[in-house]
């Protein structure tokens, strides 16, 4: 038996437990932290970081990183702020649509040429800024319909939103087709040892070209909604979105080094880094400590993936084990 650090489905979890406690120890009963707003909160930040991570996520399992989400969550609000006045569902189809065949660019190219998705999602990030920036001529774009503001962000059963189940809903489709069809399996062995995947009949290039459509996608799905909420859309307000969603796929138990990582965990480290950033600010903790508490929990993951700390923790476990039965 695994010691439960080198679960890293179950790891995210146990630290939200231990977050929970910590944060209850902070506010000392003042009861501000557990409160339906605090959890609201928590779940928007879930909602707005989440479809993103997400994407993330996906391509990291296949050994890769999808630089670009953050330029096309930015592009994608203003595709679907400008062209969704009359209709909002079309708008975001219409900004989907625009991730979906970024991605598809973005991944036939690396297949074609075979270059590194850095190199090329790099390119896609400065590109879909610079066009979110001659789009809005670097001005924020205001969204008309602000009953559709109010829509996605109305309160459902006092804690979740639209935008909330939308991103959870992503997350469920995510984890099935991962867990239970052929295409989970496919993506798994990829991200383990691509040779051996091309070997055993695995098409690697599709599939490589899918993840980064989907990633395009789920980052424009995100950036569409968030605009929406806003009742704004701006060509640089939301290209910070990297870093947030790259620590939390990590968080989530995702390897930079493939292979390894599920839906569900990467749901757990969303969760985790929503937590800290809603519970730390309803304490009235400083924005820097929030950071510095965040990168602690990064190193704390980083420590626990390390081969040497993982084996001996396996060792104590099994020595305890037989030394109390």
């Amino acid at each position: 038996m695994k010691p439960l650090l080198a679960d890293r489905t179950l790891r995210p979890f146990l630290l939200l437990i231990v977050i929970v406690a910590a944060i209850w120890l902070l506010d000392g009963g003042q009861g501000r932290f557990f409160t339906a707003a605090t959890a609201f909160s928590v779940l928007q930040q879930f909602a707005t970081v989440g479809p993103i991570a997400l994407g993330l996520g996906l391509t990291m399992i296949i050994r890769e990183f999808d630089l670009s989400v953050g330029g096309m969550m930015s592009l994608a609000g203003c595709v679907a702020v400008l062209s969704g006045v009359g209709s909002p569902p079309l708008g975001i189809a219409a900004a989907v649509l625009a991730g979906g065949i970024a991605g598809l660019c973005q991944g036939g190219i690396m297949v074609r040429l075979r270059l590194g998705s850095i190199g090329v999602t790099l390119g896609g990030l400065l590109t879909f800024g610079g066009i979110a920036y001659v789009v809005t001529g670097n001005l924020s774009i205001a969204y008309p319909r602000m009953d559709i503001a109010m829509a996605v962000n109305q309160k459902i059963l006092g804690v979740l939103s639209l935008r909330s189940l939308i991103a959870l809903a992503a997350f469920l489709i995510a984890a099935f087709v991962m867990a239970r069809t052929r295409i989970g399996r496919d993506v798994y062995a990829i991200g383990s040892d691509r040779r051996a995947a091309l070997v055993a009949g695995v098409p690697v290039g599709r599939i490589v070209v899918g993840i980064f459509a989907l990633s395009g996608m789920l980052a424009a799905l995100g950036g569409s909604l968030l605009s929406y909420s806003l009742a704004t859309a701006s060509g640089v307000a939301l290209t910070d979105a990297l870093v947030p969603a790259t620590a939390a796929a990590i968080i989530g138990g995702v390897s930079l080094t493939g292979g390894k990582g599920t839906p569900i965990g990467i749901i757990g480290g969303v969760l985790v880094l929503s937590l800290l950033r809603a519970g730390l600010n309803a304490i009235g903790t400083q924005p820097s400590v929030q950071d510095i508490v965040t990168g602690g929990v990064l190193l704390i993951v980083a420590l626990a993936d390390a081969p040497d700390l993982s084996r001996r923790l396996f060792a104590v476990q099994v020595y305890r084990k037989r030394a109390f039965g």
